[in-house]
């Protein structure tokens, strides 16, 4: 896989280059890229680097009057007037390095929704920056060193949330933003905003223009040519974007579902009626324990950025799956965080009878990770090192009413901004890379995300029942069985792999002597989840899950 990776302002930036072993595509004095492509706007003043893929390229094409231009060379048209203009005015995945020949200044630059990411590590002048969290971490501006905030959010989160790493001097540049040097100046360029004006139109006018949206972004993600892969759980969201594809498909849609023993719980029923539906060629996949296990040190590898998701290791087996079939795949990511899905719902009864005090605790507990248990699996110095810096404190101001906007609106802002580009973007673009694959999230293309803000809330939620515009916008596509049948997730039975299977990985890993989270984590407390003492052990499956896959990425994630 092609990663950007570069540095600027060392003085000579080609040999810093070559002393990591990395081969520099192109230099000069103050910055050097590797790893990546690189292009050029038609005069040469401006340089780009990374991965770009442009769903409007066609269009841009023709009105850029660059008729045969790659996406990149596009990229670097559009940042003749600016990063933030290139960012506003290209629509797709894309995270970049942007150098200006003329007026010697790097600018970094990630797409509105975060489908790709990019981090930076910055000490003085220098700047080091790269796609892969792994890449940077061998880097002279990188001690090694955990960050505690970031350990302790990843526990409470299953996932590293907002700019922050877990490596102390890493940090991730945040989704629709441009950072620039000298100086580090971060600027935001898109952000979803709610209308007002919006309010005065049916359910039925707004169902119609998503329907419409909805169209053309599965759309642009479909291959050119070839048959073309889809995520298929029978839920609402991947349903429906099934639905769209195979109208539009060049080639076959093949469509894939999991299940982990038909002993467990699982939705075959469902994805099963939707691909006869649909006319697809459909794949069940069985992933026993032993599967699991096996693949976990090799999902670990594949994230590079940690995520504490069960569903994680499926995903890549999933992915492999599909690449077998299609260089393309598509998913149903993004119907939940942009719409009003199920898991508001914990926070809007907390509006009703809980303290709006502590909205930020209410949206963490919510998670049902580990939050409510940092006091005692902490241990002590890590909470004294921790107390200047609560785990609610980003969270607050966004939550809070004077950030504006209806409430609801709030909690899709913080869903799309941390949960969407941490969490799901993030292991989609990281699993389906390691694959060999391009997987498209057509739910969060950014015009329906854009889209499902200026929505009014009683559409989105209405009632007892979730993403109501969108389901109107779909009511024709799909059997209303899927729907109306309440959302259940995919279940995925942590707590029977941990009383069997996995036991042995996590006893040998988490209360080894020279495990990596011990000098963090109150083993005691990991004991009782092991041995089913715990008075939490309903939960302690997924917990046990969380620590695991932190271990494991610890150990793959080590200096050489």
């Amino acid at each position: 896989m092609n990663d950007l990776f570069g540095v600027y302002g060392v003085p000579d930036p080609a040999r810093a280059l070559r002393s990591l072993g990395i081969a520099p595509a192109w230099s000069d004095a103050d910055v050097a890229f590797g790893g990546a492509p690189v292009w050029s706007d038609s005069s040469g003043t401006i340089i780009v680097s990374g991965e770009v893929i442009l769903d409007n390229a066609d269009d841009l094409r023709q009105r850029l009057d660059r008729p045969q231009a790659e996406a990149g060379a596009l990229l670097a048209e559009l940042a003749l007037c600016g990063a933030d203009h290139a960012g506003k005015q290209a629509r797709g995945m894309f995270a970049v390095a942007l150098w200006n020949t003329r007026e010697k200044t790097l600018t970094l630059l990630r797409d509105g929704v975060g489908a790709r990411t990019l981090y930076y590590a910055a000490s003085g002048r220098a700047c080091w920056f790269g796609a892969r969290l792994r890449a940077l971490r061998r880097c002279p501006a990188v001690s090694g060193a955990l960050s505690l905030p970031a350990l302790r959010d990843y526990l409470a989160c299953a996932f590293v949330p907002g700019a922050q790493t877990l490596w102390r001097d890493v940090s991730e540049l945040r989704p629709g933003t441009t950072r620039a040097w000298p100086g580090g100046e971060a600027k935001t360029y898109w952000e979803p905003a709610e209308d007002d004006s919006a309010w005065a139109e049916p359910m039925e006018a707004h169902a119609a223009r998503l329907r419409a949206l909805l169209e053309e972004a599965v759309r642009d993600c479909l291959p050119a040519s070839g048959p073309t892969g889809l995520f298929l759980s029978g839920g609402l969201d991947s349903s429906l974007v099934t639905a769209l594809a195979v109208r539009d498909a060049p080639g076959p849609l093949h469509t894939f579902a999991i299940h982990f023993g038909l002993e467990y719980p699982h939705e075959l029923e469902y994805s099963n009626l939707v691909a006869r539906h649909c006319g697809t060629r459909h794949h069940v996949i069985a992933l026993p324990a032993k599967r699991i296990r096996e693949a976990l040190p090799e999902t670990m590898e594949a994230l590079d950025d940690p995520i504490g998701d069960p569903l994680t290791t499926p995903n890549l087996i999933l992915g492999r799956a599909a690449a077998s079939e299609t260089g393309v795949v598509l998913n149903g990511e993004g119907g939940d965080p942009c719409f009003g899905g199920p898991k508001n719902l914990p926070m809007l009864l907390h509006e009703l009878y809980g303290s709006e005090n502590d909205r930020a605790g209410a949206y963490l507990r919510a998670f049902a990770k580990c939050y409510d248990d940092l006091p005692r699996l902490l241990l002590p110095d890590v909470q004294a090192a921790l107390r200047a810096a609560p785990p609610e404190a980003f969270l607050t101001p966004l939550l809070d009413d004077e950030a504006g906007g209806h409430y609801l609106n709030r909690l899709m802002s913080v869903n799309t901004r941390f949960k969407g580009a941490d969490h799901i973007l993030t292991k989609v673009s990281n699993l389906t890379s390691a694959c060999g694959l391009v997987g498209r999230s057509p739910l969060f293309d950014r015009r329906v995300v854009g889209a499902s803000f200026a929505i009014p809330p009683p559409f989105k939620l209405s009632g007892a029942s979730e993403k109501a515009v969108l389901k109107r916008a779909v009511a024709d596509l799909l059997p209303d069985v899927i729907l109306t049948r309440p959302k259940s997730g995919m279940l995925v039975p942590v707590q029977g792999w941990f009383a069997r299977d996995l036991r042995p990985l996590a006893r040998s890993l988490l209360l080894s002597r020279r495990s990596r989270i011990r000098p963090y984590l109150d083993q005691t407390l990991v004991r009782e989840w092991l041995e089913g003492r715990s008075h939490l052990r309903p939960r302690a499956g997924v917990k046990l899950w969380l620590l695991l896959t932190l271990e494991l990425w610890l150990r793959v994630n080590e200096r050489d």
